[in-house]
């Protein structure tokens, strides 16, 4: 087989978890694997670096911001590389440039364009192991860029996809995705096998095993991912295309979210292009919205609900109430206290009653739901912050996601 490892942060950081990571790329060489591998920065070094740079520049250069914040994960490779050499495995580091990793422009956010692997599968196929940046690339300019916080998953499944890899193998310190967080309900249980479309449900609720873009790119090349621990010699669990069997269920797990906050816009004029008109300002703003609901029209006027990240909160208020003022509106209402709550399962598609079962839950544990909004795959509430691990546990319940771990 011919596998990526990736290993992020807690996994290299430090020397000790460094030659961890060794003992197992060294395992996969002695099972007769062809390996790459695609490394973060030491945990907690971006962190310091950009604190270093804020020092100096409390708004610093994002091109120079980009050349600094690499350095970190060039070092994870350098030692990893030194490590397997010291075991006699010929093992190369590369910046994420040298490993031919294209993108676009944007610096801090770039997009990966190209992975010009052919060096690197020729060491693949020589049993030598390439030792990648992740994180990183290189523009047409050549001025470094990075990928956003999370982009060295990105960086592992694209170079998956590049040499043509069987799996992309993430390690993290988790051993698999939970039909929800363990640390509220205790009987949840680790899925084997999980839907690109779930997984990408999960990761955009909260659940940060696994960056969002990553699991978009894989979902379109249909390249599979091994989530798994670097700490425990488990099975994690796969995350595949869609198969007959994920249907067996209605719901894959529950997920949740506290980082939110609901803004309320009231008594605004209720004509074509209203919406974009509130939505416009947040959008420049580079605020992301979430949730969102529209009263009907009322002798002319509407009110519109919405949620954003609760670090955006303050700002977001703002905005809304200089538009009221524009706009002539009522008043602008607006509450942090707030939180999302979601059921996830590709089985949602061919069950129906999930939406009674899931209101049913929360109506007996006296959780008011605000605000609703469904896909095909999932429906989300949004609910007082203060509910949220009991809501999380009576869905758990509700839909029989903890039956098992009980009887065990």
């Amino acid at each position: 087989m011919r596998i990526v490892q990736k290993f992020g942060g807690t996994s290299v950081g430090s020397i000790e978890r460094i030659r961890a990571t060794a003992d197992l790329v060294q395992a996969e060489l002695a099972r007769g694997n062809q390996i790459a591998v695609v490394v973060s920065a030491m945990s907690g070094e971006t962190n310091r670096l950009i604190a270093m740079a804020m020092d100096m520049d409390e708004s610093p250069c994002e091109r120079e911001m980009d050349a600094l914040v690499a350095t970190g994960e060039q070092v994870s490779a350098a030692l990893l590389a030194i490590e397997l050499q010291h075991r006699g495995i010929k093992a190369y580091s590369y910046t994420g440039a040298q490993a031919g990793v294209m993108t676009s422009s944007e610096h801090k956010r770039a997009r990966i364009r190209d992975i010009r692997s052919e060096h690197l599968q020729r060491h693949l196929q020589a049993g030598e192991v390439p030792v990648v940046t992740g994180f990183q690339g290189v523009d047409d300019n050549g001025n470094i860029t990075t990928l956003g916080r999370g982009g060295s998953d990105t960086s592992a499944v694209a170079l998956a996809i590049a040499v043509k890899a069987d799996v992309c193998d993430i390690y993290t310190d988790v051993d698999g995705i939970y039909t929800t967080d363990p640390r509220i309900v205790k009987s949840a249980r680790k899925i084997d096998r999980i839907a690109y479309e779930e997984m990408l449900e999960f990761a955009s609720l909260g659940a940060k095993v696994l960056q969002t873009r990553s699991v978009e790119m894989a979902m379109r090349y249909n390249m599979p991912i091994h989530l798994r621990s670097s700490f425990r010699d488990v099975v994690g669990t796969m995350v595949v295309k869609e198969d007959d069997t994920m249907e067996r269920a209605a719901i894959s797990g529950v997920a949740y979210n506290r980082d939110e906050a609901k803004i309320t816009i009231l008594g605004i004029p209720d004509h074509p292009g209203i919406a974009a008109n509130v939505f416009g300002p947040v959008a420049d703003a580079g605020i992301n919205v979430d949730v969102i609901v529209q009263n009907v029209s009322a002798q002319g006027f509407t009110d519109l609900t919405f949620t954003v990240p609760r670090s955006d909160y303050r700002a977001t208020m703002q905005l809304m109430r200089e538009l009221c003022e524009s706009l002539h509106g009522r008043d602008v209402r607006g509450d942090d206290g707030v939180a999302k709550v979601s059921v996830i399962g590709v089985g949602m598609r061919s069950h129906a009653g999930v939406a009674k079962t899931m209101f049913d839950a929360l109506a007996k544990e006296g959780v008011n739901i605000q605000m609703i909004t469904t896909s095909e795959i999932k429906i989300t509430v949004v609910i007082e912050e203060k509910y949220i691990e009991l809501a999380v546990r009576s869905l758990h319940t509700a839909f029989g996601l903890d039956t098992e771990a009980e009887e065990s």
